[in-house]
């Protein structure tokens, strides 16, 4: 990953790269994301480990970071005789485009604001020399 905005700006990139720059997901995040969103059906956190060709654990850690970045849901399903598990799809990518949106403009926002702000501080500086003690 680049270290600075200009070095992201760049490099070559994917639309994935959306996932890890607005939100830090790793390749296997990308990974899983892409299966599910590849599929009609839905997946258990088994499915996911068996087609990525991981353990189960970092599985479920890759699910819980597209859960949390709001990449993907959860469903219950329940059997008739008691108990249930989970699937996981992807959200509509409509939504989640819309809300990549949203955030790329509160940042924007925020970074005017920030760049407004270094220039408030600065300006007042500029056309001083600096101070020289004798």
């Amino acid at each position: 990953m680049a270290n600075s905005m200009s070095e992201m700006l760049r490099q070559d990139m994917e639309c994935e790269g959306l996932l890890e720059c607005f939100h830090g997901l790793k390749e296997i995040d990308k990974d899983v994301f892409k299966l599910l969103s590849g599929s009609d059906e839905p997946f258990t956190v088994d499915e996911i480990a068996e087609r990525i060709d991981r353990e189960r654990s970092t599985a479920y850690r890759s699910v819980q970071r597209l859960l949390q970045a709001g990449f993907i849901q959860k469903e219950q399903v329940n059997y008739e005789q008691g108990g249930y598990y989970h699937v996981y799809r992807p959200r509509n990518p409509d939504e989640i485009t819309r809300e990549m949106q949203r955030t790329l403009n509160d940042w924007y926002a925020k970074m005017g604001q920030l760049i407004g702000e270094f220039g408030d501080k600065y300006a007042d500086t500029a056309g001083r020399s600096p101070s020289v003690e004798s």
